[in-house]
């Protein structure tokens, strides 16, 4: 039970909770690894009735991937990263099919691969502290681990919207979004799990959570459907910006700035990946898509410098290159769709 992982039976339940609190749980293939075999041995263990992912420390589940590592392997070509990029999807994959119910607490900020451990199980679950988001784009990547997925099927243009932004959702944006079931106050996720570990079946389960659950807060993006699905409906990125500033809605403006400010490769890809998600059939037909352009992503100049920017340096002043919208090709999104000769994913 010590490492970056815990994982250990709890009267029914197998119990996964990760481990490096310091990090905000952020995840090293090591984890990606002792999660698999955790989730791959409670699935054919009859003594175990459901499986729970929680995170050390009081700030949250999981922060995503340690980007910090991803920076440095992609300064050193990257194999690294594609190995882990690799396995984390089978992973998002293997929760999605876990044949037992797999509850996922998700109190406190779950971005990133925290998404991909959680928003894909059968049962979701958020709190009053929950801060969720996918915010690739910030550092010159796209919406991965399966988000895409869940970001193409938000209701309306949310999910461009977040995806473009990289802004985060409270409880009640979560659940409307799809990237959660319930909304449990955090007082009483222990006592939950607590009778998580007495569950002897999916019903109980099932009946254990409704009874903790309440109703979620309202949803700050409900109120604004409008002017997002107005304005994120535009075929192209520049003409997404373009509606924003001329809405006349202050927050259509700042959402403009955000995305502006993220990496202009980046935000068409993550468009053209959210449009195309929308249509592929099954989530590991999105990760074998997610696969491609994250591998083409490790090859760019924008991941490494939004790092650079974000994480390492900290001074929040990435220099982009290509360095406007207008001038991101093509050609330039297109090479992260096509297909890699000998290192293709191949889930679907």
């Amino acid at each position: 039970m010590s490492g970056e992982v815990q994982d250990f039976q709890d009267g029914w339940a197998g119990r996964i909770v990760l481990n490096r609190p310091r990090a905000l749980n952020s995840l090293t293939h090591g984890m990606i690894t002792a999660v698999r075999e955790a989730v791959d041995a409670w699935a054919a263990d009859d003594t175990v009735r459901t499986i729970v992912l929680t995170g050390a420390g009081e700030r949250g589940l999981c922060a995503g991937a340690d980007v910090r590592a991803m920076h440095d392997d992609a300064k050193a070509g990257g194999a690294g990263a594609r190995a882990f990029f690799r396995d984390e999807y089978r992973l998002n994959a293997l929760i999605a099919r876990c044949p037992k119910p797999y509850v996922a607490v998700m109190d406190g900020i779950t971005m990133g691969g925290g998404v991909g451990l959680s928003a894909h199980g059968s049962v979701r679950i958020v709190t009053e502290r929950s801060v969720i988001a996918m915010p690739e784009t910030r550092i010159g990547l796209v919406p991965d681990v399966g988000g895409s997925r869940l970001l193409a099927h938000a209701p309306g243009e949310l999910g461009t919207h977040l995806g473009l932004t990289s802004a985060s959702m409270g409880p009640g944006d979560a659940v409307l979004c799809g990237f959660a079931d319930h909304f449990v106050p955090s007082a009483k996720i222990p006592a939950l799990l607590f009778a998580l570990a007495a569950a002897p079946d999916a019903d109980a389960v099932t009946a254990m959570v409704a009874a903790a659950a309440e109703p979620a807060p309202p949803s700050a993006l409900a109120a604004q459907r409008e002017w997002i699905d107005a304005c994120y409906a535009a075929d192209t990125a520049e003409e997404i910006v373009e509606r924003l500033l001329d809405s006349g809605v202050p927050e259509a403006k700042e959402a403009a700035e955000l995305v502006l400010a993220n990496s202009p490769t980046a935000v068409k890809t993550t468009l053209a990946a959210l449009r195309a998600a929308r249509s592929l059939p099954s989530l590991e037909a999105v990760l074998d898509q997610e696969y491609r352009i994250s591998c083409a992503a490790l090859d760019s100049h924008d991941l490494v410098e939004g790092i650079r920017a974000q994480v390492i340096d900290k001074d929040r002043n990435p220099r982009w290159s290509p360095a406007t919208l207008a001038e991101v090709t093509e050609a330039d999104v297109a090479r992260h769709f096509a297909p890699r000769e000998g290192d293709e994913l191949g889930l679907a």
